[in-house]
């Protein structure tokens, strides 16, 4: 079980969402590159960055940002964000960052996500409203099951799935573990379950399944619900 601590970004600032809606971005740093250095003085080896204004454009709009996280830590990091094309996943890998994150385009193009997959390190991302998958931010929402979405990269070489229920997201009230466990069993790869985790007995609930592999830790951190280095000591 990888503990991933989350940070968000927002025109540079490192902010954090309630159900993937932009307008309740609250801002907890002004500096991300000190938030990832606190993360791996308190025991993590990964990071998981999202660039938020890119993920709605559709294109990278915090790479100087992310360039600075990846300079000042030696953690592993994964981002997504507005990453639709070969050229803007390799400049993120030139930059340092160990592996991208497809996910509107998981939706809209999978022979696309699975010719990348051979190429480069590739997670994909499923985000989910009442099961469906969302894109573009999650302003859209599709009429694809996010199981039958995962179903299709089962052989494709990914590194894993980041699965989230957006209404869980944000929120500090639990994760919901039958929808990651949905997803573990229909794609067979690495599960990430991401959206909710309100404190450590969710990460203990989660490692107890033996079928997720990880779980992103976000607002839980931020608004001081758990102590992630004592997390890290009890789960790597």
């Amino acid at each position: 079980m990888i503990i991933y601590p989350a940070i968000d970004l927002k025109q540079g600032n490192a902010v954090r969402l309630s159900k993937g809606e932009m307008s309740s971005a609250k801002i907890y740093s002004h500096t991300p590159w000190d938030l990832a250095q606190n993360f791996q003085d308190m025991g993590a080896t990964w990071l998981h960055v999202v660039d938020l204004d890119g993920a709605f454009a559709g294109e990278p709009l915090n790479l100087k940002t992310i360039k600075t996280i990846v300079k000042h830590t030696n953690l592993n990091v994964q981002v997504g964000g507005g990453i639709r094309d070969e050229e803007r996943i390799k400049t993120y890998l030139d930059m340092g960052v160990t592996r991208v994150i497809l996910g509107s385009v998981a939706l809209k193009d999978p022979d696309f996500v699975k010719k990348m997959a051979q190429k480069y390190p590739i997670v994909v991302g499923i985000d989910a409203k009442d099961g469906y998958v969302a894109t573009e931010g999650w302003a859209d929402v599709s009429k694809i099951k996010a199981s039958d979405l995962a179903l299709k990269f089962a052989d494709a070489g990914v590194c894993g799935i980041i699965c989230t229920d957006i209404s869980k997201d944000g929120m500090l009230g639990g994760v919901n573990v039958d929808f990651t466990l949905e997803i573990a069993h229909a794609s067979g790869v690495e599960t990430i379950a991401s959206g909710g985790v309100s404190g450590f007995d969710d990460i203990l609930c989660l490692k107890n399944t033996k079928e997720i592999s990880g779980v992103i830790v976000g607002k839980a951190y931020y608004e001081g619900k758990i102590d992630l280095k004592y997390a890290f000591s009890q789960v790597l």
